[in-house]
């Protein structure tokens, strides 16, 4: 039996992130399905490892992580296998700095584009009355007002339109670095890729105009570099809803 265990949701954006960078170390773990839709992720049983109510968490022994990014970094320096982060400080400098521009930058308005077109739809359905009381049981201020305006369609004109901006900026910013080497920040497989990877991999399936393989080569075959690894093959594996299926854009034809 594994002393880690990770609290994830499917393997995309913030639980992708731990995932994934777990598979490639080879670390063994034991995966416990956080059910976002259903919102086990507010309930007794996970506040009890996580207050805030955020996904993902790990424990390993005794010790809880929380945070994607912070969480990946732990794995790689904590455990055996495959360095992911390299040597050279001017490489791990740049891995850093493109892993905080996903973080505050790209993935909040991927958020909120894939909270209005995927996430709201999935879970306006349920019950009202249940969503409230599920709405109002949520630990942190600004993620009640996230889902609110999730399941009820309410983003406004201006906060989406700035989403798409900040997204089209970041395709073309990742296009022109992923041109310059193999790999988003440095000439060896790394944390960053792993990062945006989990951000970025259904870009061609939700933003078809800006990035395909006429405007993006070098975001599409850096994508499908990544899909390829046995490490991301089994990550996906591990998915239960329709979203893990959207990998599937990354395969060639």
């Amino acid at each position: 039996m594994s002393d880690v265990t990770l609290y994830h949701w499917e393997p995309n954006a913030n639980s992708g992130k731990p995932m994934l960078a777990l598979m490639e170390k080879g670390v063994d773990f034991n995966s416990h399905y956080v059910d976002l839709l259903n919102f086990d992720q507010h309930k007794p049983d996970y506040l009890a490892i996580n207050p805030e109510g955020t996904i993902p968490a790990m424990t390993h022994g005794d010790r809880v992580l929380t945070e994607s990014t912070a969480m990946m970094e732990y794995v790689d320096a904590a455990f055996p296998g495959p360095k992911l982060m390299p040597d050279d400080p001017k490489d791990q400098w740049r891995i850093r700095w493109w892993m905080k521009f996903m973080d505050q930058w790209l993935a909040p308005s991927f958020s909120m584009i894939g909270w209005s077109v995927f996430i709201g739809p999935m879970v306006r359905s349920k019950d009202p009355d249940m969503l409230k009381a599920a709405i109002d049981r949520i630990p942190l201020p600004e993620r009640r007002v996230a889902w609110r305006k999730a399941i009820y369609g309410t983003f406004g004109e201006e906060e989406m339109k700035e989403s798409q901006r900040r997204v089209a900026f970041g395709i073309r910013m990742l296009e022109e670095e992923l041109s310059k080497r193999e790999w988003l920040a440095s000439d060896q497989y790394s944390l960053a890729d792993v990062n945006g990877f989990n951000i970025a991999y259904a870009l061609p399936l939700s933003q078809p105009e800006l990035s395909n393989d006429e405007k993006t080569p070098h975001i599409l075959e850096w994508l499908r570099k990544i899909y390829e690894r046995p490490a991301a093959k089994k990550t996906w594996a591990m998915g239960k809803t329709d979203l893990a299926t959207r990998i599937k854009i990354l395969e060639r034809s």
